[in-house]
């Protein structure tokens, strides 16, 4: 199983039985469900914004292209993990893909990683 942040991301992608196809209300929904008392883990916006950058850019299965993501860095980490992922060329860890997708060695992988690896492993990254 994934991570919370991950499981967040599984849970917000597979909500379109529940009426919205809002993928900021659906985070916000899956993030109560995974921490309903912690309001520091429910804010935290490296995950929030890796999942609603993968939405953006049309890449979470059943989630149409729109304007969601308000963070251009954590977007971009999760759009080209997505698109090594989707290569197909190998097989990635987590560390393996945050080296490849960030130019700065020493910055700190915030759970972008666990939302892409977490949508990917359940079939829900697709090919834009």
């Amino acid at each position: 199983m994934a991570n919370r942040y991950g499981e967040a991301a599984l849970i917000a992608s597979q909500q379109g039985s529940s009426g919205t196809v809002n993928p900021v209300a659906r985070w916000e929904a899956a993030m109560l469900q995974v921490y309903p008392t912690s309001i520091a883990a429910r804010k935290k916006g490296s995950p929030r914004g890796a999942f609603l950058g993968l939405c953006e850019e049309g890449f979470v299965k059943g989630i149409p292209p729109g304007h969601y993501a308000a963070s251009k860095d954590n977007k971009n980490y999760a759009v080209r993990a997505a698109e090594l992922l989707l290569e197909g060329s190998r097989k990635w860890s987590r560390s393996e893909l945050w080296q490849a997708v960030t130019e700065d060695p020493s910055k700190k992988e915030n759970h972008q990683m666990d939302i892409v690896l977490a949508l990917w492993k359940h079939d829900l990254i697709v090919k834009r």
